[in-house]
């Protein structure tokens, strides 16, 4: 069977989007089918990163084209959106024909790609990390925009042969925008050879990480507008800042009005094993979702990234990642307040974790998401997809 991706991300950008689709692409070629990736270049500092990990690819062709970026080298907005969606109609519908597509959002990807499957008579397997309608409405845009990111998702999840969706909060929105029950279930996981609690380790000061994108519904500011307050009861610690997002620069300019930028950094994006290295060398891994933005179903993949490192969590926030933290014994949860986290963070680097919790927590998360596992039972219903459509 011939199968071929469609994603603005792919690895080794550090995300988990790029994760989840490299795992899946493994577990495609590793079930003997011939898989195509239609992706962007990788940003500037990534290339070489990228030219390795792509030949080192079996049964896998990676076919990549320049984008527009964001000041962060991310690809975010309308205009980066859309300078990859126009080209990704054209590459569709050209060449060999295969027998499913896989879409990654954002939505208007989705609707491109339900225009080049409809017109080729190919099925498509929409991935729905989450409701981009929904998180728009909760930031705030104007709800014309709203409404008309609706119509651009209803239409991308109504059209697909099947739609994952990571939660169950996810796949019950999916159910109610897309109006079909053609949705499962299959939870992120963590890509357990690279984050592993086995590799390089810095000697640094009691360090927290915060490894990922940084945006509003993340609200990550509660870690910057505590650590005045951990640094009273912890001094010499270290708060760093790995990935990038619309509210680094925010962040960065919150440090310097609190006089903490000497303990804070800012990495900038970097590659999972690099940030695998900065977990493992931390003493806890910082979490955050701002309530009630619409991302309360929201379990990121930060808190699999750090457990898998053996490192424990700081979640500041409610919600289903809350549940798994305490439900896992991952780490602990806060409110998102700067006391509240302040409390939690200082009392996570006052101590470092011991071999046995370190081992524990990183036992549970390769026994319960490995992303191999995961991508396995993606790999399937594509599978299924492809072979029932044709």
């Amino acid at each position: 069977m011939r199968v071929t991706i469609a994603s603005r991300i792919f690895t080794p950008e550090a995300a988990a989007a790029s994760f989840r689709l490299s795992a899946l692409t493994d577990a495609l070629a590793d079930a003997g089918h011939a898989v195509k990736v239609l992706t962007t270049t990788a940003p500037a500092g990534l290339r070489g990163a990228a030219r390795a990990s792509d030949a080192a690819r079996r049964g896998v062709t990676v076919r990549r084209l320049p984008v527009l970026r964001d000041a962060d080298d991310y690809v975010r907005g309308y205009l980066q959106y859309l300078s990859f969606d126009l080209p990704l109609l054209f590459r569709l519908i050209s060449g060999r024909r295969p027998d499913a597509i896989v879409v990654e959002p954002p939505p208007t990807t989705g609707f491109v790609t339900r225009i080049a499957a409809g017109i080729r008579r190919v099925p498509y397997v929409y991935y729905a990390a989450d409701i981009w309608s929904d998180a728009t409405a909760s930031m705030g845009a104007s709800s014309f925009v709203t409404r008309a990111l609706r119509v651009v998702e209803r239409f991308a999840m109504r059209g697909a042969a099947h739609v994952i969706a990571v939660t169950d909060g996810v796949a019950e929105r999916v159910r109610e925008i897309a109006g079909h029950d053609r949705v499962t279930v299959v939870r992120n996981g963590i890509d357990t050879t690279v984050f592993t609690p086995d590799g390089p380790v810095d000697d640094v000061p009691p360090t927290a990480v915060y490894a990922g994108t940084m945006s509003e519904w993340q609200g990550a500011d509660v870690f910057v507008r505590a650590w005045p307050a951990v640094l009273k009861r912890v001094p010499g610690a270290r708060l760093v800042f790995a990935g990038g997002g619309t509210a680094r620069d925010e962040l960065q300019s919150l440090a310097r009005e609190l006089r903490v930028e000497a303990s804070v950094s800012f990495t900038g994006v970097i590659a999972p094993p690099q940030a695998a290295r900065l977990l493992r060398s931390a003493r806890v891994g910082l979490v955050s979702i701002v309530p009630g933005t619409g991302y309360d179903f929201a379990v990121p993949t930060k808190i699999l990234a750090s457990a898998a490192c053996g490192t424990p969590v700081v979640f500041a926030g409610r919600g289903a990642s809350a549940e798994l933290i305490a439900g896992a014994a991952l780490g602990t949860c806060s409110s998102h307040d700067p006391a509240a986290v302040a409390a939690a963070v200082s009392e996570a680097l006052e101590q470092a974790p011991s071999p046995v919790a370190r081992a524990a927590v990183a036992d549970w998360t390769l026994a319960n998401v490995s992303i191999a596992a995961v991508a396995e039972r993606v790999a399937a219903i594509i599978t299924h997809a492809g072979r029932t459509s044709s």
